[in-house]
């Protein structure tokens, strides 16, 4: 099935799913993932079990559950997809960078990626504009577009993975994010950064991610203002996640210990969302 993803952010249904919510497996589905969970049971098969989490297959064979019934196999799937969440933070390196490139391996023209037409992208006065800070932070002054030019900036070349499969290498410039966070005396023993985003998007992420060195606030591509296709007002980059924990068109940012979930992860994504 051909999906569609706002700058690697997913599809317009959940994976595995039909339009109706139903999960689709059949009789091959079903035995390749009944193969899949015996070879987890089989040493040394099992250690791959905390290196990469646990899938479908392997916990309807570990719980009993039927994958035939599409109620329990949403269930199933809502179950591995949490449990791959704590395994990939339990794996996260927050000192381990994502590679960087030179700018000749820059893919042009970085594609456009979403969930509506290039047309259709947001359309945000850039002069009127001010980010919104809120929750567990000390400073919730708004915040405008000159401001976070202000701020000590940085670029990086690296690359945006797809979770269909496909990916491109951008420059982006911007502020980096813990600096971002430390001007507003967010709380960084917080678990959560969520975003609101001008095209009715919205993510989170978790608190190291968005210490990491390479989580950037950005504001610029490839040495000018951040273009409306790829996310003014400002993105947040993560060469360190997934596409779609990559939020564009960002209005609002907010610290929380309350599990704030995402378009995409409250559909089935899985929330860590890790590269």
């Amino acid at each position: 099935m051909k999906r569609t993803l706002p700058g690697g952010r997913g599809a317009g249904q959940a994976p595995g799913t039909r339009s109706n919510g139903a999960t689709q497996l059949s009789e091959r589905d079903r035995h390749e993932l009944l193969k899949e969970a015996r070879a987890l049971l089989r040493p040394p098969e099992r250690r791959l079990f905390f290196q990469r989490g646990l899938t479908l297959g392997g916990l309807a064979m570990l719980t009993g559950c039927s994958v035939t019934d599409s109620d329990e196999a949403e269930h199933l799937l809502m179950k591995v997809s949490r449990f791959n969440d704590r395994v990939q933070a339990w794996l996260f390196d927050p000192d381990k960078l994502a590679p960087t490139y030179p700018a000749s391996m820059i893919t042009r023209p970085f594609p456009f990626n979403a969930y509506y037409s290039e047309a259709e992208a947001p359309e945000v006065d850039g002069k009127g504009f001010f980010l919104q800070v809120s929750g567990l932070v000390a400073q919730r002054d708004i915040w405008s577009l000159e401001q976070l030019a202000a701020l000590p900036q940085e670029e990086q070349i690296t690359r945006h993975i797809c979770v269909e499969g496909w990916s491109a290498i951008g420059r982006w410039g911007g502020v980096p994010f813990a600096t971002f966070l430390q001007r507003i005396g967010a709380d960084t023993s917080a678990r959560y950064v969520g975003f609101k985003c001008a095209d009715d998007y919205y993510t989170s992420i978790d608190m190291p991610t968005a210490l990491h060195r390479q989580t950037l606030l950005t504001l610029t591509y490839d040495g000018q203002t951040l273009p409306r296709k790829y996310g003014f007002p400002m993105k947040l980059r993560m060469p360190t996640k997934l596409g779609y924990k990559n939020p564009k068109h960002i209005v609002e940012i907010f610290v929380t210990n309350d599990y704030p979930g995402g378009y995409w992860e409250d559909q089935g994504y899985n929330w860590f969302g890790g590269s």
